[in-house]
């Protein structure tokens, strides 16, 4: 089964859960640093993310997590207890038992990688000069352009399945090939474009708006159209 990737009304999905007696925690996993969200102010329960992807982070990048303050707080809510969140001023005198730090710090589970995290700062600080508003403004801009492009190809077998609303999408759009589509990818590939490909047949595009730009665009369309008109 093929699922394209979607961004939901979170703020909506949580009161429901919140209405029937149920937490709401979210994947975030291709939302950080693509979509700007407001999880305290939605009162979210928790999120997990990772921050290889748009983060800039790379390979092996820590992992991120929101917890609302309204459980970080509870040193007696239940939680997975690691060592890295162990309250500091007990973690070195060894005694039994879990005791966690006062906020999210709590849910931290074993050390970061020293390398990695300094890759991720660096990130995190040019995401900070830009502004996450701007960054998507500029983002949504990028991938609509992308699809008034990709509609003008002929000659070539393909539907993008991810939603054509920009409030439900972030920068990716998802292209299913009705036949041809390894050998696309693969020509994509040997022209220097960087694309996913997930089975039967799709090819993940991203203009990520941090180091892409519409000239960016505009050149995949084009490297795009040459292999449709010599499919």
């Amino acid at each position: 089964m093929i699922i394209p990737r979607q961004f939901f009304d979170i703020p909506a999905i949580t009161a429901a859960a919140h209405k029937a007696g149920a937490y709401a925690g979210f994947d975030l996993a291709h939302v950080a640093g693509n979509i700007p969200v407001e999880l305290h102010n939605w009162e979210v329960d928790f999120a997990v993310w990772c921050s290889y992807k748009y983060l800039n982070g790379g390979p092996g990048a820590v992992g991120g997590a929101f917890v609302h303050e309204k459980h970080a707080s509870d040193r007696n809510f239940l939680r997975l207890g690691g060592w890295w969140g162990n309250e500091e001023s007990a973690r070195f005198k060894m005694e039994k038992g879990f005791v966690p730090k006062k906020e999210a710090e709590g849910w931290q589970q074993s050390t970061a990688q020293v390398f990695n995290m300094v890759s991720l700062k660096a990130s995190l600080e040019l995401f900070e000069a830009a502004g996450i508003g701007a960054l998507r403004s500029k983002s949504e801009g990028m991938t609509n352009y992308l699809e008034f492009l990709l509609q003008q190809l002929k000659g070539i077998n393909f539907q993008i399945i991810t939603p054509k609303n920009c409030n439900e999408r972030g920068a990716q759009l998802s292209l299913l090939f009705l036949d041809k589509g390894k050998e696309i990818h693969q020509r994509m590939t040997d022209a220097g474009i960087i694309v996913d490909w997930r089975e039967p047949g799709v090819i993940r595009v991203s203009p990520a708006p941090l180091y892409n730009s519409y000239q960016d665009v505009f050149h995949f369309y084009e490297i795009i159209a040459n292999i449709a008109s010599n499919a």
